[in-house]
């Protein structure tokens, strides 16, 4: 799978580049990603922390032990696009942890009508 949007979760590396365990996970975040086959593969096969928020294909991802969360559109062109990424306390006031927040939010934003 095609990964868009990348250098939203490469500045959260950046501005973390001394934790090598935070780095890490969002290395194999987006190798995981890159490897998934969306045509063979059911995406909690490949990532467990894979929550789906709305179903015209977003999911949030959460790197749990450093709560950040990372919200990806996937497509039905092999793509997975980088929309969102902040930390667990960026995600409670945006979108308060609620599917309501989250459809709302999406679509003030433009990605579903």
């Amino acid at each position: 799978m095609r990964v868009v949007g990348k250098s939203k979760i490469l500045k959260v590396k950046q501005k973390n580049i001394g934790n090598t365990k935070l780095c890490n996970a969002i290395d194999k975040l987006i190798a995981d990603l890159e490897s998934f086959e969306p045509d063979k593969q059911n995406i909690h096969d490949i990532r467990k922390d894979a929550d789906c928020v709305h179903n015209d294909g977003f999911y949030f991802f959460d790197i749990h032990l450093y709560r950040t969360f990372i919200m990806i559109e996937l497509d039905e062109k092999r793509e997975g696009t980088i929309i969102w990424v902040g930390t667990h306390q960026e995600y409670d006031t945006t979108f308060k942890n609620n599917k309501g927040t989250i459809e709302k939010w999406l679509r003030r934003n433009g990605y579903i009508e």
